[in-house]
């Protein structure tokens, strides 16, 4: 019985990829394996030269209950980077769709990890513990406004970070009878350390360092001890409660000593869930939770904009959520399934990004409302069905002069796809995916256009170890932006200011894969 697969593809812009992966029998376990190289050129005017290693072991004895597993992974990869660009620029014909205003872009990133989990049941009691520990480093290297704020080098900046992160999950639990009624309890704690030594911001030219911005060293430590109580009533209803305590610490030594800080936060966070049914195969449920989302620790601490000097507030460390659900789930129709859900997601912050500074930034409170619909049919034993949707409305809560629509959050997306196994030894499928315009700008004066891509792939068996497929994204060669963003920039002989215009990032334009993959 085959235990090992290779995969070879090939395609057009330089495309290569390589993999190899496997689960064969060792000792009284088994060892999981997969290695991975990758190489593109993309169709950018200046090639991409993306090259990419990926690996991970993996060891595993024992059952799902009962066992334990030590995992090693490791990737790095290397590239040049065509960032968004500004539309005047590719109207005046100053650089085509696939140009860039800034050649020298690029990043280069690793990280390797250790990680082991260890599994007991010991009858109505299970356990489960996960220790891991994770080193990272990574470099990108942008320039978004061109010749805004640099007139003479350019406005290029480096951001750098070398990250150790240390970690650990412990859980138990006990399954009970209440009066007859089926219970599981769960206790757990998670604990994690994040060392930045450093993380800074550089000034650059031609990828080489020019001034440093920022450059400071940081530790969050984190603490989250949980617990969860799971009730099955009766045959029609069933009940999930949690309750989950975070504690972070944010430190923080900084170049600027009015940046150098320490600062803590805590939030308990509440869970509830209710199930009820099925009815005519059809389950309708509840979800109502509270958590949040970390910011990051140099603007926890920071009282001053390390590139312009200016006085800044600090931003509350955790910012918290608040999000409800209500939903079906049925299978009314044989062979067919479907849910419909909707929700709400109120935030005391959003977490916006940043066009012309590559990062994300606490903003102001905002609320989302939501409906999504999922259906998967199966027609044929070797005929599929799915399609999904989701229509979001997201808008700022408070009063401000600019406006209250959340930038860059679609306010439509929609998936639908048929794929065929095993028909007469072929196989494939054809993907639709399609974004919804966003707002480029909190008044809505400026928004972006939809993006819709369809993918197909077709492939033969040969026989149970060898088969040959044919990928082909962006079928109907569309035009469309993966990404766009609304802010000023200044390209060679603009006024100081700049000018504010969309700056836009094109899909990748229609491509051919072929890979040939082997089981042995």
């Amino acid at each position: 019985m085959p235990v090992s697969t290779a995969t070879i593809t090939a395609g057009q812009y330089g495309y290569k990829r390589a993999l190899l992966t496997g689960a064969p029998e060792l000792g009284a376990g088994r060892l999981v394996y997969g290695f991975e190289y990758g190489y593109s050129n993309g169709p950018w005017n200046n090639p991409e030269q993306f090259h990419k290693l990926n690996g991970v072991l993996r060891y595993a004895q024992g059952t799902q209950g009962n066992g334990l597993n030590v995992t090693a992974m490791a990737y790095s990869a290397n590239w040049n980077s065509t960032d968004q660009i500004p539309q005047r620029a590719v109207q005046t014909g100053l650089i085509d769709r696939f140009g860039a205003v800034d050649p020298s872009d690029g990043g280069q990133s690793n990280r390797y990890s250790l990680s082991g989990e260890w599994r007991q049941t010991d009858g109505a009691v299970s356990r489960n513990v996960n220790v891991y520990a994770i080193k990272s480093k990574l470099a990108l290297i942008s320039n978004f406004t061109y010749f805004l704020d640099n007139p003479v080098q350019g406005d290029q900046f480096t951001q750098s970070e070398n990250r150790t992160t240390l970690g650990a999950t412990a859980s138990q639990t006990w399954a009970v009878k209440w009066a007859d009624r089926e219970v599981l309890n769960t206790v757990g704690v998670q604990v994690r350390r994040d060392r930045l030594s450093p993380v800074a911001l550089y000034a650059s030219q031609g990828r080489q360092v020019t001034g440093v911005t920022s450059q400071d060293e940081a530790t969050i430590t984190s603490m989250a001890p949980y617990l969860s109580n799971t009730i099955k009533w009766n045959d029609w209803v069933r009940t999930v409660a949690g309750l989950r305590f975070d504690h972070q610490q944010f430190d923080v030594t900084s170049m600027l000593p009015a940046n150098t800080g320490s600062r803590s936060d805590s939030l308990r966070s509440p869970k509830f869930s209710v199930v009820l049914g099925p009815w005519a195969k059809t389950e309708y449920y509840m979800n109502w939770g509270r958590g949040f989302h970390s910011n990051d620790a140099r603007g926890v601490n920071q009282t001053v904009d390390p590139k312009t000097g200016g006085a800044v507030t600090p931003v509350t460390p955790l910012a918290r959520t608040t999000g409800y659900e209500f939903g079906m789930r049925t299978q009314y129709v044989p062979a067919m399934t479907a849910t419909l859900a909707l929700w709400q997601l109120r935030q005391n912050s959003e977490l916006l990004f940043v066009g012309d500074a590559g990062t994300t930034e606490a903003s102001r409170p905002s609320l989302r409302t939501g409906i999504e619909a999922l259906v998967q049919y199966q027609a044929r034993p070797w005929l599929a069905f799915d399609a999904s949707a989701g229509v979001t409305r997201a808008r700022f809560t408070d009063v401000a002069p600019p406006g209250n629509y959340v930038p860059n959050a679609p306010n439509a997306v929609v998936s639908a796809g048929v794929t065929v196994e095993n028909f007469n030894q072929w196989f494939g499928a054809v993907r639709w995916r399609y974004f919804g315009p966003r707002s480029l700008s909190e008044d809505n004066s400026v928004s972006s256009g939809a993006t819709s891509l369809v993918n197909a792939r077709v492939g033969y068996a040969f026989d149970k170890r060898v088969r040959l497929q044919m990928d082909v994204f962006n079928l109907f060669n569309r035009q469309d932006h993966d990404i766009d963003y609304f802010y000023a920039s200044r390209l060679p002989g603009e006024a100081a200011a700049g000018v504010n215009d969309v700056h836009f990032h094109p899909v990748e334009p229609r491509s051919v894969r072929l890979s040939l993959i082997a089981n042995f």
